[in-house]
């Protein structure tokens, strides 16, 4: 077990916490500290930014459980795990909202509770691992601009690509044999992210972060934009890499 998994309990039962506690060194665990209301919790949340918040739901016979866990989920990046003894559909509904990382049901068992905390910080390693690869996908606006320019064929604003289509980055215009295509805003920002990385795979990550800026956005929003902008084109010029993305050949 590595030890430096610090655990926060935030349960105002007695006995419960003094189980949770015990239950939690045996396995090695660091417990930081266990609060029993939710402003005690915020400040060792902030003093100890633990690996893990275990939160009983009914805190305080009230919705102060889900409430701290609407804090953390605003203001820091730590996985947070329920403790719980009811099963009302409605209460679980708006705990659910909060998307915790699992759920401990009492009276708990403490080998479930161990490999529940283990499920939430597996999950929570690969959820920040693909956030950091999203990130290094994103092509920002500047750097595509930077890109653009120095695909520039002479002095001015125009990127050739394909058969007769060229880019007027200074209008952020398509054109095709010197006529200008009528295109979406996100057709033609789709068309400028193909066009600033000729040859080179633009995948489904990098549209929808360029494109959609991260805003709800799936791979089938990126087909379908591709499917219409296909049919505004007048040749086939965006080819497929299947289940990555798009490219156009340089």
């Amino acid at each position: 077990m590595n030890t430096k998994d610090k655990i926060l309990v935030v349960e105002d039962d007695e006995i419960t916490s003094l189980n949770l506690n015990i239950s939690l060194q045996k396995h090695g665990y660091s417990v930081v500290g266990v609060c029993d209301n939710i402003e005690q919790a915020k400040i060792k949340i902030s003093t100890h930014r633990p690996s893990v918040v275990i939160i009983d739901i009914s805190l305080q016979e009230s919705d102060d459980g889900i409430e701290l866990a609407k804090y953390i989920k605003e203001n820091y990046n730590i996985p947070f795990i329920y403790l719980t003894s009811y099963t009302d559909d409605e209460i679980i509904t708006r705990a659910k909202v909060t998307e915790p990382y699992g759920y401990i049901v009492k009276p708990f068992d403490p080998n479930s509770l161990h490999a529940t905390i283990q499920m939430a910080l597996f999950k929570f390693q690969v959820e920040n691992e693909r956030k950091h690869d999203i990130d290094t996908l994103k092509v920002d606006k500047m750097n595509l601009e930077k890109m653009l320019y120095a695909k520039r064929s002479s002095d001015e604003p125009i990127v050739p690509f394909g058969d007769d289509y060229h880019l007027d980055i200074s209008i952020c215009e398509t054109f095709y044999h010197g006529k200008k295509l009528k295109l979406t805003k996100k057709e033609n920002a789709f068309l400028r992210l193909l066009v600033a990385q000729l040859g080179s795979v633009v995948t489904f990550e990098q549209a929808v972060n360029y494109v959609w800026e991260d805003k709800g956005a799936t791979e089938n929003s990126v087909r379908t934009l591709v499917w219409r902008l296909r049919n505004k084109l007048e040749t086939d010029i965006i080819k497929n890499a299947s289940g990555i993305g798009y490219y156009i050949e340089e």
